[in-house]
């Protein structure tokens, strides 16, 4: 029996988020289905952390118990991708000691938003972007950007959740930057709110957009007030790009 660590992509557009729901086709559920498939038993999963519906993954990290002990794991991945469907993808399989837990031995979060600055509309982008239509000034971008990196209580620009009653997190970089035809902010951080990400940035870009001072985001971020966050931006634009465990280098 091998404890593995599979690192996996998907395509989050036709799923209802994460974990596993009595009705609705989720990415927890598919995963545990064809894991078990291919085990030909049930097999439960332990992620890294839950995305929201509409979100995406390029570095979504499970765990899992396999009892395939003679299958290599250079093959492992080619295996268990001939059982998922076209919007997941497993990259990488590693045998780790049983100690090892993806969501709590995890110590930095990389997410990455991608918005669509061009006129027009693409179809081939359009699942994975927000289309905002106009180009926003990044340097002013990431003077707001700036002031989200440290460590502060996020209440303004999270969805407000009593199960979570603590909402200082800390943040490593938050920075925007252009990545082939897009506009991309890229966020690190130990852990996240509910939905924190989209809304800094739908908050920054309609600050940027009003004109507003930069140091709009520390008084904000002050006030502890969610009404004074801007609109959320939609799910499609987001992806958990990458996970960073300890004694792993800090490459985000």
């Amino acid at each position: 029996m091998r404890y593995l660590k599979v690192t996996l992509a998907y395509d989050g557009t036709d799923f209802s988020g994460w974990q596993r729901q009595s009705k609705g086709r989720t990415i927890q559920g598919v995963l545990e289905e064809q894991i078990g498939r291919m085990h030909k038993h049930e097999v439960p999963i332990i992620a890294a952390g839950r995305t929201d519906s509409g979100v995406h993954a390029h570095g979504q990290v499970i765990t899992f118990h396999s009892d395939l002990e003679s299958l290599p794991l250079s093959v492992f991945p080619k295996a268990l991708n001939g059982f998922l469907p076209r919007d997941i993808s497993v990259s990488r399989t590693e045998e780790v000691a049983e100690a090892f837990h993806p969501r709590y031995d995890a110590v930095r979060r990389t997410y990455k938003y991608f918005l669509d600055c061009r006129a027009f509309n693409s179809p081939f982008e359009d699942r994975f972007t927000w289309r905002i239509g106009w180009k926003p000034d990044i340097g002013r971008l990431n003077a707001f950007a700036r002031w989200v990196e440290g460590t502060h209580d996020f209440s303004t620009f999270s969805v407000v959740n009593e199960q979570v009653p603590n909402r200082v997190r800390t943040v490593y970089t938050s920075v925007f930057f252009p990545e082939g035809p897009f506009l991309v902010y890229q966020i690190t951080g130990a852990s996240f709110l509910w939905r924190m990400v989209r809304s800094l940035v739908g908050s920054m870009i309609s600050f940027e957009h009003q004109g507003l001072a930069p140091e709009t985001m520390r008084d904000y971020l002050k006030a502890q007030d969610r009404s004074l966050a801007g609109p959320t931006a939609p799910a499609r634009g987001l992806f958990l790009h990458h996970v960073t465990y300890k004694n792993e280098a800090v490459l985000f």
